[in-house]
């Protein structure tokens, strides 16, 4: 009976723990997510009031609408450049983790110091930034202009192409961070072994260093995919109204049409794509851990 009543104490004190630990946690997500989300969701089943905010009555016409072609273009056009963004800031952060990865201890600290630098300023100043780089006026237009390159000013600024530089240089250092925690974690006595047995160094990459850090590659794609899709400051200001992305649509159906339905089923749709994204995540993750066991 001792014993029993020693197994329940030890048992209350690691839920007692337990709730210290995850409590905060827990808390967190069920006021600013989970509570949020559930709004959200019953939303986008409701119609929309005559003067903003949402009637009590069921109606899935917000979906119906959600399908129109026009809604459906700036879909892709958002997957397009979001993706387009996160592909290179793959091609950019890689090398750039790795460098950092090489480099002595002492300067490894310095150089993550650099990367998230533009971090300490604020989003938008840095966004307003870039149109004094890019403007017909801008130090691009007059160093081009100066050294020969071009006749006349480019039209740098208002494009697809200015959202998406706007969007790489916002989050690019989400890319770095998680690719080179992995990277110095790397045994490189792989690559040494890999080399001794006579693979080249594309053939070590490809072969160890690459599968190795396709999980937080998948995560840095993620973060900096995710971000991309929902923001509307760098297409607003980069794009000058002229590319429409979801993150602009919903803050116009919630702030400016106070459609508050439709918003939310565009909101949806984005945290589809979010939950697909962290499946296709774990599923690489889980194919990786399985292939590292086996071997």
């Amino acid at each position: 009976m001792p014993v029993v009543h020693g197994s329940g104490a030890r048992r209350r004190r690691t839920r007692a723990s337990r709730a210290i630990y995850l409590g905060p946690g827990l808390l967190y997500i069920t006021l600013f997510m989970a509570i949020p989300m559930g709004f959200i969701l019953s939303y986008a089943f409701l119609e929309k009031a005559p003067y903003g905010g949402v009637r009590l009555s069921f109606s899935l016409d917000s979906f119906t609408r959600a399908l129109e072609p026009v809604y459906v273009s700036v879909l892709e056009n958002t997957l397009l450049i979001a993706s387009i963004t996160t592909l290179l800031a793959l091609v950019i952060g890689y090398p750039v983790a790795y460098a950092i990865a090489k480099l002595p201890p002492k300067w490894r600290t310095v150089a993550v110091i650099l990367v998230v630098l533009p971090f300490w300023s604020n989003f938008l100043i840095r966004t307003y930034a870039w149109i004094l780089l890019l403007n017909s006026e801008g130090i691009m237009n007059k160093g081009l202009l100066a050294v020969g390159v071009i006749d006349h000013p480019l039209a740098l600024l208002y494009t697809r192409e200015a959202v998406i530089l706007g969007l790489l240089y916002a989050y690019l250092p989400l890319m770095i961070l998680p690719l080179y925690a992995s990277m110095e974690r790397l045994d490189w006595s792989l690559l040494e072994a890999a080399r001794n047995l006579g693979a080249g160094r594309a053939r070590a990459f490809v072969d160890v260093t690459f599968p190795l850090t396709l999980p937080a590659a998948m995560i840095g794609a993620i973060f900096v995919f995710v971000p991309s899709v929902g923001n509307f400051i760098v297409p607003e200001l980069l794009g000058g109204g002229k590319t429409v992305m979801v993150g602009n649509l919903v803050r116009d159906q919630f702030l400016k049409a106070r459609d508050w339905p439709f918003g939310s089923v565009l909101a949806l749709t984005m945290v589809g794509f979010l939950v697909l994204l962290f499946a296709v995540q774990g599923y690489v993750a889980r194919r990786i851990n399985i292939g590292d066991s086996r071997a």
